[in-house]
């Protein structure tokens, strides 16, 4: 692992301005660029430590705050440790925020963060790659479908409703995607049962999209993070593993 810096910047977007944080090895030398989407709990401690974790494996991450319509992160107070169950709370004010992200708002966002990342001397040349957990899956499937030219390879985690009935559910952009795709979900999480992740293995298979999807036996959804009490090292770990080598094949 090499040493890593990381410092907060500000996009400009069609909408606003978002903030963010920028992890980067701190020899100054631009590297491939990672876009890393949130969960729904935003970009706070947790997040920054995974995109310094893989900022010191050789990569510019990126973690735009996508909530920032409603204000700067965090969107209300965060406890260290987040259990909704011991405050309901949360998922009162967390959730009509998250209902409100629209598919035209993550397509009009990703203008902007990789364009940032495209004009950033910080990023080599080139096509990125993507990152998602939780909600963050979803956007970057969008994302790969709506910027097939900007995308190498995404990957989401324990993300949900990636392959829905509704008409504008994240799977039927399978068609205009270009990038190598892994999505590992989790067995043990109810917004993405088995008929979806058929579906979206379907759809993608379909169009021809290099991908690769498994199910992590025993893990629950949000298995990533480890503010939660969802928080599975193992399934972490594997995480980890398969990530860091679809980057290794992409770049």
């Amino acid at each position: 692992m090499t040493a890593v810096q990381g410092t907060a910047v500000a996009i400009p977007t069609a909408d606003g301005t978002a903030d963010a944080y920028l992890a980067h090895p701190a020899d100054g030398s631009p590297y491939p660029g990672v876009l890393l989407y949130q969960d729904a709990y935003g970009l706070r401690p947790q997040l920054r430590a995974m995109a310094d974790r893989l900022a010191g494996a050789g990569y510019t991450v990126l973690v735009p705050n996508v909530f920032y319509r409603h204000g700067r992160t965090p969107i209300g107070e965060l406890p260290e440790f987040i259990d909704p169950a011991a405050d309901p709370s949360l998922w009162e004010r967390i959730g009509p925020v998250m209902a409100s992200h629209t598919p035209e708002q993550t397509e009009r966002d990703a203008d902007a963060f990789l364009g940032w990342l495209a004009d950033s001397p910080l990023v080599a040349e080139g096509p990125v790659a993507l990152t998602g957990y939780c909600m963050g899956a979803r956007l970057a499937l969008r994302t790969a479908a709506t910027h097939p030219e900007r995308v190498a390879a995404a990957a989401g985690f324990h993300g949900g409703r990636l392959a829905t009935d509704a008409p504008d559910s994240p799977h039927l952009g399978a068609g205009r995607i270009t990038a190598e795709l892994y999505f590992a979900h989790a067995d043990q999480d109810q917004s993405m049962p088995e008929e979806q992740i058929r579906r979206l293995e379907e759809a993608l298979t379909a169009a021809g999209v290099r991908h690769r999807t498994e199910v992590y036996a025993g893990a629950p959804h949000g298995y990533t993070q480890a503010d939660t009490p969802a928080y599975s090292r193992e399934a972490d770990e594997r995480h980890w593993a398969a990530l860091l080598d679809l980057l290794k094949r992409t770049f």
